[in-house]
């Protein structure tokens, strides 16, 4: 203010001022406002965002899961013909075997059995040669509870439209009665998962399965 103005200039300019400082402080107000706008705007993209992609990985987990059930076979059992005979079923009704290839263990000297269409086991398969490696192992004529016999199991299936291998080891559950000179009576129990296996190492596997189960019996 300069001291040649009047009081009446002196008020004006001083109401001016004012007038001039209040519209700064609203300015200011209304950038400090556009700025936590903008804020907010890019923080509410972000979080979109985040929940869109964590939907994303949940969804791609959720079929990563189904994938690898689909993939993963486990067969189960059904005793007919009053143990004659186990009916296999995969345990996922979303499989359907297709054929199977089992193998037996080396010792019994039995070829390897192809089954088509109708997943199986049927004790005339290897029964005789059972008893025999049975008796030359030094095994009891009864069986003391379930007995155990190990097979590899290579099944073709179909699972979620595409076709599947997969080749496990599998415990044969059976019990067996009887007499060397009268004669034994096999009865199948049932079929459990040990583990799956790689083709080229499912030889060994059931080998060794063999000497645990079969010869360790006898001692």
């Amino acid at each position: 203010m300069s001291a040649e103005q009047t009081p009446g200039e002196r008020r004006t300019e001083a109401r001016a001022e004012e007038a001039a400082a209040i519209r700064r402080r609203w300015l200011s107000l209304g950038e400090t406002l556009a700025v936590l706008a903008v804020m907010i705007s890019a923080l509410t993209l972000w979080l979109n965002w985040a929940e869109r992609s964590d939907t994303r990985q949940e969804k791609a987990a959720e079929t990563n899961h189904a994938a690898r059930q689909a993939a993963t076979l486990t067969l189960t059992s059904t005793i007919s013909g009053k143990g004659s005979r186990l009916e296999l079923h995969p345990a996922s009704a979303a499989q359907q075997v297709l054929g199977q290839t089992i193998r037996f263990p080396a010792a019994l000297g039995v070829d390897p059995v192809e089954t088509s269409g109708e997943p199986r086991i049927e004790a005339q398969w290897f029964e005789a040669a059972l008893k025999k490696a049975r008796n030359k192992a030094g095994l009891p004529d009864d069986s003391r509870g379930d007995e155990r016999l190990p097979l590899i199991i290579a099944t073709r299936f179909m699972a979620d439209g595409q076709a599947r291998e997969d080749m496990a080891l599998y415990d044969l559950g059976y019990t067996i009665r009887g007499r060397l000179l009268s004669g034994h009576v096999l009865a199948l129990r049932g079929l459990s998962l040990v583990r799956h296996v790689e083709p080229g190492k499912a030889n060994a596997a059931l080998a060794v399965r063999t000497a645990h189960l079969l010869y360790s019996a006898a001692k």
